[in-house]
């Protein structure tokens, strides 16, 4: 792949990311405040798990059944709305205090989870990459290096910012701690159905 054609690559992936955070983010944002950084990394593995077969996916042609099928559409749409207004409610009616503090010590396996099925429900993101690999891949070339190479630079950067909110809902949580733990609960709550809201209003009209 020329450096020019990479070059081109990563600056449409900057100005991809280069936007107010989307569901996958307030997750992370949100497990960060609750468990720390180190701990939910495990949500931006399950986030990149679910990219790199997002982008298999697209790579098979499964973007163009996703994109002309409005129910495809719908039922990918809803699930994820109603999966993330189910973590946020969860979060805004458990309880505070020691007890409540014990109780939403996830384990590494539900954090992944979380991470895992949110990017998953989100329909746009398959389309996203079958809209943006094509792009920049040259067809007389070998396809597959060039898909790895596209890919696998998507899910470091993709990784970078994860992390970089993540450390930045760390640092909000340090006024947030101990007799706050509840409302702490209801600020994660909050960015769960803020996500849940902005994934139920994004227009999911496939192409026709």
């Amino acid at each position: 792949m020329p450096v020019e054609t990479y070059l081109l690559y990563l600056a449409a992936v900057a100005v991809f990311f280069a936007t107010p955070p989307d569901t996958s983010q307030l997750l992370i944002i949100s497990n960060a405040i609750r468990h720390g950084l180190r701990r939910s990394i495990w949500t931006i593995f399950g986030d990149l798990s679910a990219n790199a077969i997002q982008m298999t996916a697209a790579a098979f042609g499964l973007a163009a059944i996703i994109a002309t099928s409005a129910t495809a559409f719908a039922w990918i749409k809803w699930l994820g709305v109603a999966y993330l207004a189910w973590i946020g409610l969860q979060l805004i009616l458990s309880k505070g205090g020691a007890e409540g503090a014990k109780a939403a010590q996830n384990g590494a396996a539900q954090l992944y989870r979380q991470g895992f099925f949110t990017s998953m429900a989100n329909p746009f993101a398959v389309v996203f990459f079958g809209a943006l690999f094509p792009q920049f891949i040259n067809p007389a070339a070998p396809v597959l290096p060039q898909l790895a190479i596209l890919g696998g630079t998507y899910l470091v950067v993709d990784g970078a910012i994860l992390m970089l909110w993540g450390w930045l809902g760390t640092r909000a949580a340090g006024a947030l701690r101990g007799s706050r733990f509840a409302l702490v609960n209801k600020l994660c709550g909050t960015l769960m159905l803020a996500g849940a809201a902005m994934l139920a209003l994004k227009d999911m009209r496939p192409a026709r």
